[in-house]
């Protein structure tokens, strides 16, 4: 590693600070309210030197950009992001988790909190990182910029495709490559450790079913209620399995995890995107059901009902019923592939009297390994864990990086931590008790910078 970006035990905690003090700023989306922790970070980044833009259309949910610009003489190629989110998703109930929610408290080796994971963690390793590039003068050979965004967690609109929309410039208009969330943590399996770097995701088909049925006095429910018609639906689209959609971009992913099992592992890899024997295939081999939903999730597309709208008193039957739909796409697939795959499932009884308004959309994502960004960060997890496997993935929800590919960048999902054994990473994703361990944070911190001080280095 370059000894000039090794961060001091001093910096590794004060990153964890940070990481604390933006937990314990309170930016669940809705409504965000994300601007105290741009506030934060504003403060911060004008005490390391740097000039911060902060814009957006909303005031009270800002997003932040600090800009490292290389020497001229340096600068070879297009810039570099360094990208977070700032806002987190709901608490459900304060009272489960073991810490509160927004206490950014540290116990026996973890800061607990929601967004330790998701992702204030890494805005407070990606922002530590560009300042101690700035603070060593590193020569860099491209622009670094470190992007704070809001809304990710409700469509991005407010966050990363604001800017893509409205200020590219802010984004070096033109990057080369955004480091973004979801990847490089440590999954333990069969004791081999796993390091997965986002390399594609699925799309989003965010999508409002609407029933239609005679209106009338709840005491004398007609047979056409369209509250029955759409709870039915809602029911056998939650029940539903969607058609196997396998992809190069899942092949690659599932193939990555079952090499170092040896070859019939690999064999049973391979079989499992046949669209004829695939499901069942899965369902014998892979008896962990959290581990099975999670290839599911990558070789179909998903719909899940999660938000009703009926009447607005108890004794009226409405006219018309809704419930929103968080679609998830496969590579391949629109938001009208999975409307169609919806009307089969409902049947054409219950179609007759049900529609699907598309809110929201964008289609799934994937990026090349072949870069020498990529390599450059599987060159660090191999040298900072050698009997680490690192496996390009796919994840089944999205991230900003789908705004940023419209600006022609390539992404990865590369948050580096490593995790006990034990600890369910996935679980901690928008789940109680959310948690970061300390160690595991600095130990990716470290191996930010040195991935980070290979790749820029202008020699």
């Amino acid at each position: 590693m370059r000894n000039e970006l090794r961060p001091s035990h001093a910096e590794l905690r004060s990153a964890s600070e940070l990481v604390k003090s933006l937990v314990q700023i309170n930016s669940v989306n809705p409504p965000g309210n994300e601007l105290a922790a741009v506030e934060l970070l504003a403060w911060h980044a004008s005490n390391e030197g740097f000039t911060p833009a902060i814009e957006g259309p909303d005031p009270n949910r800002p997003n932040l950009i600090c800009r490292l610009p290389a020497e001229e003489a340096n600068r070879r190629h297009r810039p570099l992001i360094l990208n977070c989110h700032l806002d987190t998703v709901p608490v459900d109930d304060p009272d489960r988790w073991q810490h509160g929610p927004f206490s950014g408290h540290e116990e026996n080796g973890y800061i607990w909190g929601r967004g330790t994971i998701d992702m204030k963690g890494f805005a407070a390793m990606a922002f530590t990182a560009i300042s101690l590039l700035k603070r060593r003068h590193f020569p860099i050979n491209r622009d670094v910029i470190f992007a704070a965004v809001a809304d990710e967690e409700a469509g991005t609109k407010l966050g990363s495709r604001w800017l893509v929309e409205n200020r590219p410039e802010l984004l070096g208009s033109k990057p080369e490559y955004v480091i973004n969330e979801v990847g490089g943590f440590t999954v333990h399996r069969n004791g081999k450790r796993f390091y997965p770097v986002q390399v594609a995701e699925k799309g989003i088909a965010w999508l409002r079913m609407t029933a239609e049925g005679t209106p009338g006095h709840s005491s004398l429910p007609p047979t056409d209620s369209s509250v029955a018609t759409l709870i039915e639906a809602a029911h056998r689209i939650s029940r539903a399995q969607l058609p196997w959609h396998p992809s190069p971009e899942a092949a690659v992913h599932i193939a990555g995890f079952a090499a170092p099992e040896g070859e019939i592992a690999q064999k049973l890899a391979g079989l499992l995107g046949n669209r004829l024997i695939g499901p069942g295939l899965l369902r014998r081999v892979v008896k962990d059901p959290n581990r099975r939903a999670a290839t599911e999730a990558i070789l179909r597309n998903t719909a899940t009902p999660t938000r009703f709208q009926t009447a607005e008193v108890i004794n009226a039957l409405p006219a018309k019923a809704s419930v929103d739909i968080d679609g998830r796409l496969a590579p391949g697939q629109s938001a009208e592939m999975l409307i169609r795959e919806l009307q089969k499932v409902i049947g054409p009884r219950l179609t007759r009297n049900i529609s699907f308004e598309i809110k929201e959309k964008s289609p799934p994502t994937s990026f090349s390994t072949d870069t020498e960004l990529y390599r450059k960060i599987e060159a660090a997890l191999k040298d900072r864990d050698p009997d680490g496997h690192v496996v390009p993935s796919i994840i089944p929800g999205f991230t900003d990086s789908h705004n940023y590919a419209r600006l022609g960048a390539t992404c990865y999902g590369f948050y580096p931590l490593q995790l006990p054994e034990g600890l369910d990473f996935a679980a901690l994703f928008h789940g109680d008790n959310e948690r970061l361990p300390v160690a595991g944070f600095h130990w990716g911190l470290t191996t930010l910078m040195q991935m980070l001080g290979d790749f820029l280095s202008a020699e």
